[in-house]
């Protein structure tokens, strides 16, 4: 991949984006892609090569028992930043697999949530990567921080 020859899924982010609704029809096929990441209802508001934003909206069903949006719902959106700025940015002869999450909880997350992925392009390496992982209030307060870890190989010769 190239920055003029974007993979099939920049491709598809660009092409349905182009229509009315468009960011929310390509966060609703992602999160059909794996189904797990509809449960906090996720919005990708923003994706470019090596970044990805994706907002969770402060909901009863994401809250835990102090009204706050539950961490486990953040690090589905942040999973699902992740993977949508990997599966959109990843070098054609690579693929990639998660091996681990490590994230800090910062401060209290009382509102909608932005989370975001990103990389630098040299990262684009065979073997261990972190992914950068923030999410921020709507106050710009990073309320969980942390790092994705991802086994990049080769793939297979066919």
């Amino acid at each position: 991949m190239t920055p003029t020859q974007p993979n099939k899924v920049m491709s598809l982010y660009k092409k349905v984006t182009a229509y009315p609704f468009g960011k929310q029809i390509f966060s609703k096929m992602v999160s059909r892609m794996a189904p797990y990441f509809g449960t906090v209802h996720p919005y990708i508001s923003d994706l470019r090569v090596n970044r990805c934003e994706c907002l969770i909206k402060k909901r009863k069903k994401v809250q835990n028992h102090i009204g706050t949006v539950h961490v486990i719902a953040i690090c589905n959106g942040l999973e699902m930043a992740m993977g949508t700025m990997a599966e959109a940015s990843i070098p054609a002869h690579l693929r990639w697999i998660p091996k681990g999450m490590s994230v800090d909880y910062t401060a209290k997350a009382g509102s909608d949530i932005l989370c975001v992925a990103e990389v630098k392009p040299e990262q684009w390496q065979v073997g261990d990567m972190l992914v950068d992982v923030k999410a921020y209030d709507t106050n710009g307060v990073v309320v969980v921080q942390g790092h994705i870890k991802l086994w990049i190989s080769e793939k297979p010769q066919k």
